[in-house]
C-alpha cells in the first residue's frame, strides 16, 4: 500500500471554509484504478492545519493519477477559488510505502 499526505496551513478562521470545499469534492479520484481511501484531517490543536490523506494500492497507481488530465483539471480549479489567499497555499506533500501493518 502507498500513502500520500498533503498538509497545508490556512488561517484558523478559514479552516471551516476549506473543510466545506473538500466535503463537496468531485470524488473523481475515488474511481481511479488503485485508489483505496480519502480522508480530510484537521489537527486537533492547530485548527488551521489541514491534511489530505489518501491510500493507494501502489506508488504506480498514485503516479498515474497525478499525471492524469483529471488531476490537472481538479488542481486547476483550485487556482480559481474566490478567496485568493486560499488559492495561493502550497501544501507539503509526503509519500509513504506501507512496510508493516
Amino acid at each position: 500500500m502507498y500513502v500520500v499526505t498533503s498538509t497545508f496551513l490556512v488561517p484558523p478562521e478559514k479552516a471551516q471554509e476549506v473543510i466545506a470545499i473538500y466535503k463537496q469534492r468531485s470524488r473523481k479520484v475515488d474511481k481511479e484504478p488503485g485508489f483505496i481511501r480519502f480522508h480530510l484531517l484537521q489537527n486537533s490543536k492547530k485548527s488551521g492545519e489541514i491534511t489530505v490523506y489518501m491510500e493507494w494500492n501502489t506508488r504506480t497507481d498514485y503516479l498515474t493519477w497525478v499525471r492524469s488530465q483529471q488531476f490537472k483539471d481538479i488542481h486547476e480549479l483550485e487556482k480559481q477559488y474566490p478567496d485568493q489567499e486560499l488559492a495561493g497555499i502550497v501544501p507539503t506533500i509526503h509519500q509513504y510505502e506501507v512496510v508493516a501493518t
